[in-house]
């Protein structure tokens, strides 16, 4: 799946267009400059073709920002990366100097580069617009990422300039994605199982080079592993690792069954393990949760385990039905364990349930506890089917599926998870009209 990146300065809309572009309001857009200080991730489909948007934070130089720097290497990491950039300047402002110095930066990356002249909403703006041309990038695309006008003619040439889809063999075994925070002992973990040194450990976060992908036969267990990567050459370390880490992150579970959550225990479940757990439910891959370095916990008690457990389902709710493991890597504590709740895992995210079994489930339970009634309406679930899906999906058929409320779709799929053992497995429920 092909990787792009909005780039520019601050405020000529680029958060608006990554709206736009996914469908959803998941940026903050403000009037103010350089309100975007973190990248945005999010999924597009056009003409077929799926693929993940970054929204990096606007490129500044020269300002007495603190976040300039960050911003910066944000924007460099995301060029030495994507697949495509979309390159967006404002047509009200005209062409800046900044835009100049932005325009410097991308050249030498040779990508494949969209200019996307934004705000131009009416037709002398559009004409403003070939102002751009002298900055040597190729076309020109106006557009208003606000209203949406031109942005198809930009999709078109965007999902055309893809780089062509290598046909990938297909394993026949489960793919693992190891994935978390850099120093949580995703290397620590493989390299333990293997009995190999094949991945870079050191006290050093984010030591990890490319992703590697290890093929793992012992134990009665059989996995293709990928660790994914935090570091490339010394020359391209920045202060911004956990950037560069998340855009090899998202690559990873996107190719993955089953992803492993990595998590520190002396540092706890923060916001970048909860960022991470949304990437992987977001795919729809299975999760597994491993707690990492539990022996090296201070002043435990009979409570310890059961108040960590609980903190992280209140932080990932409202998917809790997540297996959470204790383990030491460096002291082989429960690394079996981990692997066969895996193997269970991916077990759960490929079953598949017949119709008619579903019905014969489902029907009596939807009749004793029917939908509510909606503005006067009744409704009445018909019928339900499991979809031909990579991940468990469900269709019910009813006479009014627009009224039909997400508390009972949750209460649908809580019934699933205490019939059937859908257990670290994202659950999608949808209403079909009969």
């Amino acid at each position: 799946m092909a990787i792009v990146a909005i780039i520019g300065r601050p405020n000529v809309g680029k958060s608006t267009l990554f709206n736009r572009l996914v469908g959803s309001r998941d940026a903050i857009v403000n009037e103010f400059s350089g309100v975007t200080r973190d990248r945005h991730y999010g999924k597009s489909e056009w003409n077929g073709k799926e693929f993940s948007i970054i929204d990096t934070g606007g490129y500044v130089t020269g300002s007495d920002d603190v976040f300039e720097k960050e911003i910066r290497n944000q924007v460099i990491h995301a060029l030495d990366e994507a697949d495509m950039i979309i390159f967006v300047v404002d047509v009200v402002d005209g062409l800046t100097d900044l835009d100049k110095e932005v325009a410097s930066l991308v050249r030498p990356y040779q990508k494949n580069i969209i200019l996307a002249c934004n705000k131009a909403d009416n037709s002398d703006r559009v004409m403003m617009s070939h102002e751009f041309y002298q900055m040597g990038m190729g076309d020109v695309y106006a557009i208003s990422a606000i209203n949406g006008s031109g942005t198809g003619e930009l999709l078109d040439e965007l999902v055309q300039r893809f780089p062509e889809e290598v046909e990938k063999e297909e394993s026949e075994f489960p793919k693992v994605a190891v994935v978390g925070r850099p120093n949580a002992g995703k290397s620590s973990f493989i390299n333990q199982l293997t009995g190999q040194d094949r991945n870079i450990v050191t006290d050093i976060a984010g030591t990890t080079r490319d992703s590697i992908n290890t093929h793992f036969n012992a134990y009665g267990f059989e996995f293709d592993f990928v660790d994914t990567a935090g570091l490339r050459k010394r020359t391209k370390v920045h202060e911004d690792l956990e950037f560069y880490s998340t855009l090899r992150t998202i690559k990873s579970i996107e190719e993955s069954d089953v992803c492993i959550l990595m998590i520190d225990a002396t540092v706890g479940f923060n916001v970048q393990d909860v960022s991470i757990f949304s990437l992987i439910q977001r795919n729809k891959k299975g999760v597994v949760v491993l707690v990492n370095k539990w022996d090296l916990v201070e002043n435990k008690s009979t409570n310890t385990l059961k108040e960590f457990e609980a903190q992280i389902k209140d932080r990932i709710a409202p998917f809790v039905d997540v297996p959470i493991v204790f383990v030491s890597v460096k002291d082989k504590q429960r690394l079996i364990k981990a692997l066969d709740i895996t193997l269970k895992v991916y077990q759960n995210k490929t079953q598949k349930i017949k119709t008619s079994e579903l019905n014969e489930f489902f029907l009596p339970i939807i009749e004793k506890y029917p939908p509510p009634a909606l503005k006067g309406k009744f409704i009445k679930i018909k019928y339900v089917t499991m979809l031909p899906k990579p991940f468990p999906a469900f269709a019910f058929f009813a006479n009014l599926p627009q009224y039909i409320r997400d508390p009972y779709k949750r209460f649908l799929e809580n019934k699933l998870r205490e019939h059937y053992n859908f257990s670290g497995i994202p659950i999608v429920i949808s209403m079909k009209k009969k």
